[in-house]
């Protein structure tokens, strides 16, 4: 292929910048609300780019297959630069998240593509060391975003968060649309699939929102809660029937029989759901029992993402010696053991031991996240490069807000248990002037227990309060953080094991020296 440097060039400048978007701009929050207000809403920043990145990529796989990579592609980026445009311009925070939803879908279009392109333009054996390295990429994204976002934040302003994006992808855009080959039109009508196109966005955004805010902003058994769940479930049911039916469906139900295709989609976001758990978790203990401040607690997360890094490079060169089916069942098991390393984590754990168990996660995780777009890609054929390339990043990003949903509901209901037995009666001894704190303190246990560890994050809500108090109160609310988030990472131990069971079940995928253009279908 001609310009094969160049389009390498312009993924990677494609794929930096698109992850870098989201550990930037979550550095940027708090300015962003001090100038634009809507603290409330601050939430959605996030919550409407993840929506509508999640439910965009099965859609752009299938779109690749369809129009071919430059046109998907280079219109993907194109909406992203826009929309972040837009996103700096923004008077209020409204506006901000109605753009940021709209950036999403142009990252959801960016993030699957250049992995199918990957699996275009190299062999079986080449695609396991690039993929190796753009998920290093990714990795690298985590650790330098939260640096580069607040010395832009420090600098300039949090506009420039967004504003960056511009110069940066129109490069990107310019060597990939120079790079990569136009599409070769068949001279059939290209059908698409609009009744699968829309009830796949209404059953899949109407269920992340219920995870999303269930628990949270409704309880579980609310009628909003319940409706969406609800519309989720009647509307992806019909997706599937409909799919079964449709001459290009999005996600082919028949995928689903071929055994590649379900086992490693299954690990993919089971890796994701116990992978969030230490992600999201970790930090909460390392403010709460450890006592270090937001940003050293995020040094801690780094060692992993390094090792992350570092294994997904090396694994891309190992794995045509160990094997597909050997290196991911060791990735998996090397993850349960960093899992099993967290769950002994306790009140005297040091800032450096979290690291070393966290390297150990990061190890794992590093092994297996390659070869989850590397297996698909060796078992189907470059008609279907597209579909089977996305779903693994589509089952990947549900996963992770399964995951998040899940293992937060198990450390509200394991802290509210302990809380009810320990903090309760001690607080209902209190004298009646304090009553007013007592009432508010009950109800926190019942309805937000995760509420009350905002005591061990803020000094000065704990200098707000009496001492005799504070010295009762403490000790309890430590006990329990630390005996919820040990469930917490015993369930996600779980959901590991799981994987590393479901990976004795990947089927002997040799890596082949021919291009996907080449291959033939294999299922």
């Amino acid at each position: 292929m001609k310009n094969k440097g160049l389009l390498i060039l312009g993924l990677m400048i494609a794929m930096l910048f698109g992850a870098l978007d989201g550990t930037i701009v979550g550095t940027a929050m708090p300015r962003i609300v001090g100038e634009l207000g809507g603290l409330g809403l601050m939430t959605w920043l996030t919550t409407a780019y993840m929506l509508t990145s999640t439910v965009v990529v099965p859609i752009a796989g299938k779109f690749a297959d369809l129009l071919g990579r430059r046109a998907v592609y280079v219109t993907g980026l194109v909406i992203f630069i826009l929309s972040s445009a837009l996103c700096g311009m923004s008077q209020n925070m409204t506006e901000l998240i109605i753009f940021r939803g709209l950036q999403g879908i142009g990252g959801g279009i960016m993030m699957p593509m250049a992995m199918i392109i990957i699996g275009d333009i190299f062999t079986g054996k080449q695609r396991a060391k690039w993929q190796g390295v753009f998920g290093a990429l990714f990795g690298l994204s985590s650790v330098i975003g939260p640096q580069v976002g607040g010395w832009i934040v420090d600098a300039l302003n949090w506009r420039w968060v967004f504003y960056v994006n511009l110069p940066v992808g129109i490069l990107a855009t310019i060597l990939i649309a120079m790079a990569l080959p136009k599409h070769n039109k068949t001279t059939e009508k290209v059908k698409f699939d609009i009744p699968g196109i829309v009830t796949l966005i209404v059953g899949v955004v109407g269920l992340l929102l219920a995870l999303t805010f269930g628990g949270k902003n409704y309880a579980w058994v609310s009628w909003q809660i319940i409706s969406l769940l609800a519309l989720s479930v009647i509307s992806l049911i019909s997706f599937v029937f409909i799919e079964t039916k449709a001459a290009e469906p999005i996600l082919p139900v028949r995928l689903f029989k071929n055994r590649t295709f379900s086992v490693i989609n299954g690990i993919g976001f089971l890796m994701s759901v116990g992978m969030f758990g230490a992600i999201m978790f970790v930090p909460l203990f390392m403010q709460g029992i450890v006592g270090i401040s937001p940003s050293a607690s995020g040094t801690v997360m780094t060692p992993m993402m390094i090792t992350m890094i570092l294994a997904s490079v090396i694994g891309g060169q190992v794995v045509q010696k160990v094997g597909v089916r050997k290196q991911m069942m060791a990735g998996m098991i090397i993850m349960a053991g960093g899992f099993i390393l967290l769950t002994t984590l306790g009140m005297d754990t040091s800032k450096l031991v979290a690291s070393g168990y966290m390297m150990v996660i990061g190890l794992g995780m590093g092994l297996v996240m390659p070869l989850l777009t590397l297996a698909l890609q060796e078992s189907f054929p470059k008609s279907e490069l597209g579909v089977v390339t996305s779903s693994s990043q589509f089952f990947r990003q549900i996963g992770g807000t399964f995951g998040m949903t899940i293992l937060g509901a198990i450390m509200n209901y394991k802290s509210s248990t302990i809380l009810t037995e320990n903090l309760l009666p001690m607080i209902k001894q209190m004298p009646e002037q304090a009553n007013e704190l007592v009432s508010d303190i009950t109800s926190m246990i019942h309805s937000n227990p995760q509420g009350l560890y905002s005591m061990l994050l803020n000094p000065e809500t704990l200098a707000a309060m009496p001492k005799a108090l504070t010295q009762q109160i403490i000790p309890i609310l430590k006990t329990a953080m630390v005996d919820s988030l040990h469930s917490v990472f015993f369930y996600g131990l779980i959901f590991v094991v799981l994987g590393a069971v479901l990976s004795l079940f990947v089927g002997k995928i040799k890596l082949s020296d021919k291009k996907s253009t080449e291959q033939e279908a294999v299922n």
